[in-house]
């Protein structure tokens, strides 16, 4: 077989297998709210003015459930990137597992988007560390990837999305109680 044939027939190939990769389990559309977040480095909330909205999150929860983070409007979000094989989401488990026990009655609510990892070792970590809030599982990395200008693309990070559907603040790495409470008391008080 000729080399340039042996190439195409590689690529075909390439594509039909991350075609198939991508799924269909989350769905993102693409256009105005693929951009860049202004006024804000991460780590902090964003003013009204500097936040977008938040694209269509939806897919099937680690235990085979289907979750539209749309269905949550009027609540704010706490939408947390994570792997079973990562050190830091690990440590951070205990603290979203106490933001999500305590802030409940406030209109608060934990989402967590497994990510690049097997659902078997998910659902233990969830077991291992506490953890009731739902996860979608994410394991082709389809919503990371086409959140890649709004979240960093290794986990952890944590993306709050205030009542009205806007990501008002994006947390890179490891997050804390502390880190989070100021911030979701902030959007807790605002009117949808």
């Amino acid at each position: 077989m000729p080399r340039a044939l042996r190439q195409l027939a590689v690529c075909l190939l390439a594509t039909a297998f991350l075609a198939g990769c991508a799924g269909t389990s989350t769905q993102l559309p693409s256009g105005p709210q693929q951009q860049t977040l202004r006024g804000g480095s991460g780590n902090q909330l964003l003013s009204l003015a500097d936040r977008v909205w938040a694209p269509t999150i939806r897919g099937e929860t680690l235990d085979g459930t289907t979750l539209d983070l749309a269905s949550m409007r009027g609540k704010v979000l706490v939408v947390n990137f994570w792997a079973s094989w990562c050190n830091p989401c690990r440590a951070e488990s205990a603290s979203l597992v106490k933001v999500a026990q305590d802030n409940a009655a406030k209109g608060v609510a934990v989402i967590g988007i497994n990510i690049k990892d097997d659902r078997d070792a998910a659902r233990r970590f969830d077991a291992v560390h506490g953890v009731t809030y739902p996860s979608l599982f994410d394991q082709s990395a389809v919503v990371l990837t086409r959140l890649h200008k709004l979240v960093p693309q290794q986990p952890p990070s944590t993306l709050l999305i205030d009542k009205a559907g806007r990501i008002a603040g994006i947390f890179s790495g490891g997050i804390t109680e502390s880190e989070l409470t100021g911030p979701l008391q902030r959007l807790a008080a605002e009117q949808a």
